[in-house]
């Protein structure tokens, strides 16, 4: 039985695509699959079906009929996870670098979501089949800190958070180049690349708002590196090695946001989600995981210091 659900537009609305409208009133659920409901008829505008493109106007009824969950047939695999936290409504796990959050075209099998499906029975079906119990994602090359829901309730909770923005997260990484101000504040809209679509840009009047903070950890002069310690505060795709790609330092490693080549033959970018911290989507206790440094990248900084 589908659920339906109503909005009208307001003023703060008026020009806003109707998929981009429809995620943001539902945080929880993926730009990508409210297009997917609005191209199977499961929306409508003034009780015409309606586009994705569709812009809104003020007073505009908008109906949204949401399918229940759709039953997880995925097979897990037995995969090593380093497990961080493990209750019945969230698991927090220590990605590694050069595994993929959940499949996709050309990476079926091998998925942090492949792993949790062995090891975890009951994961959160509100992002179907591909991505359950997925709140939030990291980069395949981006090691560190995710958490996953285990049930619907909690999935809406902690997508809240992040929505909202009160959710902790702070990474590392290494730059190209000496950055010269100890703190900055990078405030620029993030949407798609203009000419490539599979990259994501800074767009002056266009996308979507992104706020990055960082702070200089340690300045590697003769190799022209520079430590950081970034705190987001919005999740945008890309969003830190678009952001640093932006100001003129590129994370090191990262072969779509810059062609410069380094000694250490990094596969991927220098980047680890380090803290995780919000609050238990049942109890309200405030949760703070700290994941090191993988090995890989660990050594890198060693030979520098040397």
């Amino acid at each position: 039985m589908y659920h339906i659900h109503f909005y009208q537009a307001e003023e703060c609305h008026s020009g806003i695509r109707l998929d981009v409208f429809l995620s943001l009133e539902n945080p929880e659920l993926s730009r990508s699959h409210m297009q997917k409901l609005i191209c199977e008829g499961l929306v409508e505008v003034n009780s015409i079906p309606a586009k994705a493109s569709f812009r809104l106007k003020v007073g505009d009824q908008i109906i949204l009929r949401m399918p229940p969950p759709v039953e997880l047939v995925m097979a897990g695999e037995d995969i090593p996870l380093d497990i961080y936290h493990n209750d019945a409504d969230l698991i927090v796990v220590n990605k590694p670098r050069g595994m993929v959050v959940h499949p996709a075209e050309g990476n079926y099998s091998g998925t942090l979501v492949n792993a949790l499906l062995y090891c975890c029975k009951d994961l959160s079906g509100i992002n179907g089949i591909i991505r359950p119990g997925i709140v939030h994602r990291l980069d395949k090359d981006t090691s560190g800190l995710l958490m996953v829901a285990k049930n619907d309730t909690a999935h809406i909770e902690l997508a809240r958070q992040l929505s909202i923005h009160s959710v902790d997260r702070i990474y590392l990484a290494l730059v190209q180049g000496i950055v010269k101000n100890d703190f900055g504040r990078i405030d620029a809209p993030i949407g798609r690349h203009p000419k490539d679509r599979k990259k994501m840009a800074v767009t002056p009047g266009k996308g979507r708002n992104a706020a990055t903070n960082y702070r200089v950890l340690k300045r590697f002069n003769k190799e022209n590196l520079t430590l950081l310690e970034l705190i987001l505060e919005t999740g945008r795709t890309h969003q830190i090695r678009v952001h640093m790609k932006w100001l003129g330092h590129p994370l090191l490693g990262d072969s779509k946001y810059s062609q410069a080549k380094n000694r250490f033959g990094l596969e991927g970018q220098f980047l680890h989600a380090k803290l995780l911290g919000f609050l238990h989507p049942k109890t309200g206790s405030k949760m703070i995981f700290e994941a090191p440094l993988p090995k890989e990248l660990e050594e890198i900084l060693s030979n520098l210091e040397e």
